[in-house]
């Protein structure tokens, strides 16, 4: 019987095409991996910005935010508001998507006018919605003031300042949930829809027992993107309405900045800055394990 020949270890070619992922692995290690290894590091310490002394506390840091009542309260603003923004963007992007799926003609032209939003910087985009709700001479006091009626105070109100902050954020971001959606509507098989007509679905009913399954993968995925998007928020709301009135707006992301930057706590933003990361991948995982377990049929 003749002798099997080795396997080749590996092919010099395949070996040659890592140089090619090295600079990116290094851009990645050098942006996001050690900022994050460093967090958790400063997590661990008692330190101010700017002082050399740091003292080692050990889960002390997380011990003192989680007895802290604001903090419970800033981790409740953040759910609401993301639950609130991504629920009211999923619904207004299902509608767009299946609109723009509906169009014969024109469905590019739409689509791209009405993704425009995504494209602002959100920086400028809230500064944009600051002079639309400015109170007294904002354009939206300005249009209900002429129709006779006395406007609200849009970010001096705790109610209404959060009501801002959910529709800055919808506006913004709704058009990436169309754009998606409507990606995985071109793509969906035409004879599932034309199989739910023939047995009898239409509207609501040919929505939820036939588009929506087509469509699980990709709402899973704008979910979990936008869940780990809106919970870190920072920019509109620092400039929307600062975390105010008050701490009615204020969300973990702007406490962590409350920390660092205004109370000069380094060592204990970073560990609130770490816990904020847990929770994400928490809530991350969780839809994560849904998907799969769909998949698996548990139900």
């Amino acid at each position: 019987m003749a002798p099997v020949p080795p396997r080749p270890r590996g092919n010099p070619r395949d070996r040659a095409l890592w140089l090619f992922v090295l600079p990116s692995a290094l851009v990645v290690v050098a942006v996001q991996l050690y900022p994050v290894a460093y967090a958790v590091y400063l997590s661990f310490f008692d330190q101010y910005l700017g002082s050399q002394d740091a003292d080692f506390v050990g889960l002390g840091n997380y011990a003192a935010l989680l007895g802290q009542q604001r903090v419970w309260s800033a981790l409740r603003v953040t759910l609401i508001l993301t639950v609130s923004s991504i629920a009211v963007e999923f619904a207004l992007g299902l509608l767009l998507a299946l609109g723009l799926y509906k169009l014969t003609r024109g469905a590019r032209v739409f689509s791209t006018l009405i993704f425009v939003p995504y494209l602002i910087t959100p920086v400028v985009a809230a500064l944009f919605l600051r002079w639309i709700f400015a109170a007294r001479w904002g354009l939206a006091d300005s249009l209900i003031a002429a129709a006779g009626v006395f406007p609200p105070d849009w970010l001096g109100s705790p109610v209404w300042a959060f009501v801002t902050l959910v529709v800055a954020d919808v506006w913004q971001f709704t058009p990436f949930i169309m754009l998606i959606l409507y990606a995985g509507l071109q793509g969906m098989d035409p004879s599932l829809v034309e199989a739910g007509r023939i047995d009898g679905a239409s509207g609501p009913r040919l929505v939820w027992h036939v588009i929506l399954p087509a469509l699980r993968a990709q709402i899973f995925f704008v979910l979990a993107i936008r869940l780990m998007d809106a919970f870190r928020t920072f920019d509109s709301i620092y400039v929307l309405t600062g975390g105010g009135p008050g701490t009615a707006t204020e969300t973990m992301t702007m406490y962590t900045y409350t920390l660092a930057f205004r109370q000069l706590e380094v060592g204990r933003a970073s560990a609130m800055g770490v816990l904020t990361m847990l929770v994400v991948t928490g809530l991350t995982l969780m839809i994560v394990s849904l998907v799969y377990r769909r998949d698996r049929g548990a139900f």
